[in-house]
């Protein structure tokens, strides 16, 4: 009776000291994450669960979360309203994105896509002789879709363990304390102060008389108050109430469309994810408005058996077949990919092995193709993105990539609410065979609609091996996105490369128009050569993606954020 008086004490003495634990402040000199002293850790091995973001302070206060008691989806509510506070040039909550997940043995794919507001027209963008006016759909209040990312964080919320003021108190404490900039950030808000002042109608917290620096301090008292009606409120703190007063004022001083009943209506839509198998590994994806599931699927089938391994990694011939499939799937996106709502995209055609075949048969391995001459298969029936990899203790799975679309978005800030509007409308083709921002062109499929969403290359993407975990994987980068989760898969289950090699080894990138092939600035240079006597124009060009993975060895969580950026890892 004695021993079992004591193993009760016992616990309740460890109840208690997990509680006390648990509710410990994230944030603060003194708590477990300090926003004003911290490092960049691109590389780690964690044996229960690991976060890599954009960020280092997203990453360790996702990590933290899981380690208080939450999962992977407590987690990647926490991370992405830190990003929203710590990386304004992607992170946001006035955006949106997708999320592919496991739970359990359930597989998930969640569409928090922004939406066009009801005043939305096909041709908005157009003036009165037809020509496209691209800074509108690019700059200022015009250019913004409809919000989807708070409503996609209360989808989430029913998956999650822990409180939503536990998960939210992170992100208030940043915004409201601030935190210590890095070097690449104090750059990127020096190069667009001017954008800042012509988009917004008050003065926002990036803006000042003196250039940031590293190691300034980022105060967002306006985001904080925002993200405080958000935790008190739920959802209503977001699209009704104060917080939509604010914006519908901001659209009313910069001319914008968004109104009361597009922010009161908006809903996330949960997809059947997209699934195909390659050499024995099952692979999970976001299916449409993503075109990124659809585009890794091609490009993965259109090589499956043509045998990678013997060509060799990034030799003239590898290289090349990876740009022709990329040439044929970007082709068939320009035409056939949108909002499944509004268009009845042909998926099961698009993904048939037959098709696939099909689209490859002018394939020739000795020469370049033209883009004028491939065009869409005959079927009759920014860069500033950011992504998120999560991986918990009970073997969840989470990716989730969101954005606001170009750096900043559309460089306007709520006033009175101090965050971000995106600039998604141009992700819609404003004109037939008029090229966006990230110079994709588009059709019929991806035209301008109320209420639409708009067509996104986000590629949120899990892998199972054996049917368990193996892979979390994406990256931001406009259309590069899909050919970056591409080269990074094909890295690891092609040439077996370590986690770390296969996200920052050079990249390359075709999108069918233009018709050239990007490459990193390191890029083997007789590979270049070899390419450029079979006929290709190869444009040299700064970083392409910037992947977040997590590989899962013998039950070791290897985890890589990718050099190119302030991306890190955390995790126990």
């Amino acid at each position: 009776m004695k021993s079992f008086k004591i193993m009760i004490y016992t616990s309740v003495f460890l109840l208690l000291q997990f509680k006390t634990y648990s509710q410990k402040q994230i944030i603060g000199i003194k708590a477990i994450v300090n926003p004003y002293q911290y490092s960049i850790t691109k590389n780690n091995n964690y044996k229960h669960s690991a976060v890599v973001t954009a960020h280092p302070l997203a990453s360790m206060c996702g990590a933290a979360i899981i380690q208080q008691g939450g999962n992977a989806f407590d987690a990647a509510i926490t991370v992405q309203l830190v990003l929203a506070v710590v990386y304004p040039g992607a992170g946001n909550i006035g955006g949106g994105g997708f999320m592919v997940a496991k739970k359990n043995k359930k597989m998930l794919a969640l569409d928090f896509r922004e939406t066009a507001p009801k005043n939305a027209s096909t041709n908005m963008y157009l003036d009165k002789d037809g020509n496209a006016q691209e800074m509108l759909s690019q700059q200022g209040h015009l250019a913004a879709g409809v919000p989807g990312t708070v409503a996609g964080i209360f989808e989430i919320l029913p998956y999650c363990k822990l409180s939503f003021k536990q998960l939210t108190q992170p992100a208030i404490d940043l915004a409201q304390n601030g935190f210590t900039i890095t070097e690449k950030e104090a750059n990127n808000l020096n190069t667009h102060q001017e954008l800042f002042k012509k988009c917004n109608t008050q003065t926002t917290a990036f803006e000042r008389k003196q250039p940031w620096k590293m190691g300034d301090t980022l105060i967002q008292k306006q985001l904080a108050n925002t993200l405080k009606l958000i935790r008190d409120k739920g959802k209503k703190g977001f699209y009704e109430g104060a917080t939509a007063l604010l914006i519908i004022a901001e659209m009313q001083r910069g001319k914008g469309i968004i109104t009361f009943e597009d922010l009161k209506k908006y809903q996330p839509v949960w997809r059947k994810p997209l699934q195909f198998t390659y050499k024995n590994y099952n692979i999970v994806s976001m299916p449409p408005p993503s075109s990124g599931g659809i585009i890794l699927c091609q490009l993965m089938k259109m090589i499956e058996q043509r045998n990678m391994p013997l060509k060799g990694f990034q030799t003239a011939p590898s290289v090349q077949l990876m740009i022709e499939a990329e040439r044929r799937a970007f082709a068939d996106r320009a035409t056939h990919l949108g909002d499944p709502d509004f268009y009845k995209v042909p998926i099961k055609t698009l993904l048939s092995n037959h098709y696939i075949d099909t689209r490859m048969q002018d394939y020739d391995s000795i020469k370049a193709s033209k883009s004028e001459e491939i065009k869409a298969g005959d079927i009759k029936e920014s860069e500033e993105t950011t992504h998120i990899s999560i991986v918990d203790n009970v073997g969840n799975m989470v990716a989730i990539t969101t954005t606001l679309n170009g750096n900043y978005g559309s460089k306007t800030v709520v006033g009175g609410a101090g965050f971000l509007l995106n600039n998604e409308m141009d992700d819609f083709s404003i004109k037939p065979g008029v090229a966006n921002l990230y110079g994709a062109v588009g059709g019929k499929a991806n035209a301008i609609e109320p209420n639409k969403r708009m067509l996104s290359s986000m590629t949120p993407t899990l892998v199972l091996k054996n049917n368990q975990p193996y892979i979390v994987v994406g990256s931001p980068g406009g259309t590069t996105i899909p050919t970056s989760v591409f080269q990074t898969l094909v890295n690891i289950i092609d040439f077996k490369m370590s986690g770390n090699d296969a996200v920052n080894k050079p990249k390359f990138h075709h999108q069918w128009l233009p018709d050239e092939v990007f490459v990193e600035k390191k890029f083997d240079a007789n590979t270049i050569l070899l390419l450029k006597k079979m006929g290709y124009t190869i444009t040299l060009r700064s970083a392409i993606g910037r992947v977040e993975l997590i590989k899962i060895n013998n039950k070791i969580l290897e985890s890589t954020a990718d050099d190119r950026g302030d991306d890190a890892v955390a995790g126990w």
